[in-house]
């Protein structure tokens, strides 16, 4: 009965809760106090530690069960500071390398925190968000020279992108309406191509489509590691031969291993000869578009049906946020639109408007969109243009510095920020110099120097540098190269056993 009575309120009415504060005061003197900290955590980041491994004390932590009753919002932010912020991924950091991922900016930090306070679902309705979302899909399509008229989503990343992309292309050239019988309808098999360095979501699309791997054939790539056009034009024809629907080629502006960029004017070409739908997946390198010096490595993008690209690598958005352009606006919306009753456009209010989850899977949508724009608008797009042109000049840099230094040498020249190389060692088996090589990379990640990917290039093992950061400065490649012949030498020494079974296989991105 004494708990009943202190639930209600007078008169027995029953006293009511929100999540807001008590004390706004409070709360408000702790928010300055994170603002604080988030300008000090940001502004010092290149004193602190790339990456560090977390102790076990701190692993146990995350083990805790549910919360069932409050604790003070101060404590609560304590615990974020000290198991949180102290162990980070580390790509924020100018000496992290490794898997392809932006580094976040201050701007578009703030404006995930006001889309979040904002807190608008831009599924469907009229807010201004929506026109935000819309708008700066707008401005990719002006990055990528794709006309007004053409229609594109916001989605999460890299692999979202390029299932869209790949969606609106099955469904064009199925043949039949394949929303409404399926895909066991299609008369003849369809077939994608791409490279033998396609990045592993391609995959995953064709099975989230019910095509199945083996719709998507890999085509050789050549000594450059682009995609081989008269392998392509051969297989296309084999296919056709064989009875299947050869229906969509996807081009790849920059790979994952190497960077390298397929001739994007030849698919183009080649694509519009056999009727089929040319895709770009542009997550790595589509936005070289906007770099004044390399510019030209992407020319042919432009033709694409539809492109993939990630806003959250080279625009520096904080993650996640990619987006996905599709040149044939009507085709982009039948491939995904539906309208049930209750959520239908009235002609004015709230319901009128564009309703953003037809062009994509999502009908919950977060305001991606703010991040991005308030960003473009406090910098321009031009330097980040030339933050592009910046971080391929330094992967070029350190190349040099590899072939200058007689330890290390090159497995692959570089395309464009992405530099595969390797220690040499003296007299080892290619295994004993892939254990010396992963030893090298998680040392340096260890110890806090740098953090570093490893892969496979033309059957060799190798370290993989992929420079995608706004941080960055040649002092930091300078010091790389140093730690690593230090490295080197330090476990090459004789006596000095390799760690057993080896770690690291290699050939895994993160792509949004």
């Amino acid at each position: 009965m004494d708990a009943m009575l202190k639930a209600t309120g007078t008169a027995g009415v029953v006293a009511e809760e929100t999540l807001d504060p008590v004390d706004w005061a409070g709360v408000q003197a702790l928010s300055h106090r994170i603002v604080d900290d988030a300008v000090d955590y940001l502004r010092d980041v290149r004193e602190r530690p790339v990456w560090q491994d977390m102790p076990e004390e701190v692993k146990a932590f995350f083990a805790a069960p549910l919360p069932r009753s409050p604790q003070p919002l101060a404590q609560v932010y304590g615990e974020v500071v000290e198991k949180v912020m102290a162990y980070p991924m580390g790509n924020i950091h100018p000496r992290f390398w490794s898997w392809y991922m932006g580094s976040s900016n201050f701007t578009g930090a703030l404006g995930d925190f006001l889309a979040a306070i904002q807190g608008s679902n831009l599924g469907g309705g009229n807010p201004a968000a929506a026109l935000m979302d819309s708008q700066v899909v707008d401005w990719c399509k002006q990055m990528m020279g794709f006309p007004q008229s053409a229609s594109g989503t916001l989605v999460s990343g890299g692999s979202m992108a390029n299932i869209i992309g790949l969606t609106v292309a099955r469904n064009v050239k199925a043949g039949i309406d394949v929303r409404e019988h399926g895909v066991a309808a299609i008369d003849k098999p369809l077939r994608f191509y791409g490279s033998d360095q396609l990045h592993s979501c391609h995959r995953k699309a064709m099975e989230a489509l019910g095509l199945g791997n083996q719709a998507l054939r890999r085509i050789p790539s050549d000594a450059g590691l682009r995609i081989d056009i008269d392998a392509l034009r051969a297989a296309i024809a084999e296919d056709r031969k064989a009875g299947f629907q050869p229906a969509c080629v996807i081009g790849t502006a920059g790979t994952v291993n190497t960077g390298a960029i397929d001739d994007l004017r030849a698919l183009a070409e080649l694509a519009a000869q056999e009727n089929l739908w040319f895709h770009v997946d542009g997550c790595i390198g589509a936005l070289i578009a906007i770099a004044p010096e390399n510019s030209h490595r992407v020319a042919g993008i432009e033709r694409a049906h539809s492109i993939a690209l990630d806003p959250h690598k080279w625009l520096h958005a904080p993650f996640e946020v990619g987006c996905a352009l599709i040149r044939d606006a009507a085709s982009h919306r039948n491939t995904f639109a539906v309208t049930p009753e209750y959520l239908e456009s009235t002609p004015r209010g709230l319901a009128s408007g564009q309703w953003l989850h037809d062009y994509g899977l999502q009908t919950s949508r977060g305001f991606r969109a703010l991040k991005v724009w308030m960003a473009l608008k406090e910098h321009g797009i031009e330097k980040f243009g030339r933050l592009i042109d910046q971080n391929i000049a330094q992967g070029h840099y350190l190349s040099t510095l590899i072939e200058a230094e007689p330890l290390l040498e090159l497995v692959a020249p570089p395309n464009i920020n992405i530099v595969c190389f390797r220690y040499r060692g003296d007299r080892l088996t290619s295994e004993a110099l892939k254990a010396l090589n992963t030893e090298i990379m998680l040392r340096l990640q260890e110890e806090g120097i740098a953090v570093l990917s490893d892969t496979t290039v033309h059957g060799q093992h190798c370290l993989r540098v992929a420079i995608n950061n706004h941080r960055t400065r040649r002092e930091d490649l300078d010091l790389l190269v140093r730690e690593i012949v230090r490295l080197g030498r330090e476990i090459s020494r004789p006596g000095v056993a390799l760690p057993s079974p080896l770690v690291g296989e290699g050939g895994r991105e993160a792509a949004g």
